[in-house]
């Protein structure tokens, strides 16, 4: 870890003060630019999705042919990997200099990007836009939400939350220029224009992300008891006392049936309003409400937790999330009339696009305030991999549902067993949650109850 990291160590007297007081704010911005551009671009693909899916029923294109979920693997494989590599992202961030990481992640998420541009196969895309791009915005969006909670304590909620609005904001604006740009001068040059702009936002604000004095010399110690050559693959172990411990067992379960659930109406939202009646530019505008409310949501929810508490928050919301898709959701496509349907459907994504998208703001700073921050980046890593392979069971199985129940029309009642399936896994996430809530409270009674036994 360089010495560079410490600014008391790089300006001197009142300058050296003045920085540190506005390091967490620098951070803030930088790590939602980082947010907005990773995360965002991924969250957009849903633009790419209904365009080749047009083409693949055109001759002559790179998706001729293709089946939706051949198509849909994109964007699974690059939101799956997004957390899946996890675990390595988060061990560099502490082996090297966050930034160091983070340009690394500018220079493949573009090369992604502009890979995909010049591709002519669908499996070409599969390994540029959703590998390659997953890949990418995992070392983008990993030291943003490792390196950005450890700035703060009282505010860790609504600073996280902000952050992590950065997916929703960015879930409005990159649809919307990906539409203009697409019409405008054609989707190749609408990936290339995007890989020169992400390499600018991700390189740009990568430079400002750095460990809070505090952490630093635990990291430098940790880093010091093996030899370099050998930390480049090694995995930052979680502290066997803590993996099997009840409450890291809840969250994980928590963590993988909220995952699994969580993106399977966000891929669908447009799909499902077609067979609503709606047209192909009124569709894509439910991803957009979709991701405003996502923003919304992250914000004000992360500032209510900071004061109802994060676990509480955590409950209440994964809980209305899973109420809003079997109350929304689920009569919306049993729905006899298009009219009910609609207006069941309209409510549900705002509801959704509030609740369900709170729990990936409360989810890092849960791990604070259950592990400590001593495990949070071992902990962190682990769940986070958790995360993106219960992603990458959840949607495709949630797409083969939709496939399953339909041959020729595709109507409403296709999202049935979805929906179903998406409201019992999120009830299933709460009670999980519910668990590790009340496992944070037996281990803090007892913990209080050896303090008093010891100071009698």
């Amino acid at each position: 870890m360089e010495p560079s990291l410490t600014p008391m160590q790089v300006d001197g007297g009142n300058l050296a003060t003045s920085r540190t007081r506005l390091q967490p704010a620098i951070i803030i911005i930088a790590s939602t630019t980082l947010v907005f551009t990773g995360c965002g671009i991924n969250f957009a693909f849903g633009v790419f999705q209904e365009l080749y899916d047009s083409m693949s029923k055109e001759p002559n294109t790179p998706f001729t042919g293709a089946t939706p979920a051949q198509i849909d693997l994109i964007g699974t494989l690059s939101i799956a990997l997004m957390t899946i590599g996890a675990p390595f992202a988060t061990a560099w961030t502490k082996q090297y200099p966050p930034r160091y990481v983070i340009w690394a992640s500018g220079i493949i998420h573009s090369s992604a990007l502009l890979f995909a541009s010049f591709s002519q196969h669908l499996w070409q895309f599969i390994l540029t836009q959703g590998v390659l791009l997953g890949m990418a915005t995992c070392l983008t969006y990993m030291p943003s939400v490792t390196v950005a909670p450890t700035w703060f304590t009282l505010h860790r909620g609504l600073a996280m939350g902000i952050i992590l609005a950065g997916t929703g904001i960015g879930g409005v604006a990159w649809p919307l220029a990906f539409r203009y740009l697409i019409q405008s001068v054609g989707f190749r040059n609408t990936l290339r224009v995007t890989a020169g702009i992400s390499f600018v936002l991700i390189c740009g604000s990568g430079a400002f992300i750095r460990w809070p004095a505090s952490q630093i010399t635990r990291i430098q110690a940790e880093n010091a008891a093996s030899s370099r050559s050998s930390t480049f693959f090694r995995l930052p172990l979680v502290d066997w006392r803590v993996v099997r411990s009840r409450k890291f067992v809840a969250h994980a379960l928590g963590a993988a049936l909220q995952s699994a659930a969580y993106y399977t109406p966000v891929f669908f939202f447009a799909s499902f309003a077609r067979t609503l009646g709606y047209s192909q530019a009124t569709s894509a505008n439910f991803i957009a409400i979709s991701n405003a409310a996502n923003a919304i949501g992250k914000v004000v929810i992360g500032h209510a937790a900071d004061r109802m508490g994060r676990l509480n928050t955590l409950v209440l919301t994964t809980l209305i999330s899973a109420v809003s898709v079997l109350a929304l959701w689920l009569p919306s496509c049993l729905s006899s009339t298009q009219s009910t349907g609609s207006t069941l459907f309209i409510t549900f994504t705002i509801f959704y696009g509030i609740f369900a998208s709170a729990y990936v703001a409360l989810f890092p700073t849960s791990l604070v305030e259950l592990f400590g921050v001593q495990n949070f980046v071992s902990v962190n890593g682990f769940l986070y991999m958790v995360r993106g392979f219960a992603t990458l069971v959840g949607t495709p199985v949630a797409g083969a549902l939709i496939r399953g129940n339909h041959e020729k029309s595709v109507g409403p009642r296709s999202y049935e067993n979805t929906s179903i399936m998406v409201g019992v896994l999120l009830v299933v996430a709460t009670l999980a949650v519910v668990w590790a809530r009340l496992e944070a409270t037996l281990t803090l009674d007892a913990a209080v109850g050896r303090r008093m036994k010891w100071l009698m």
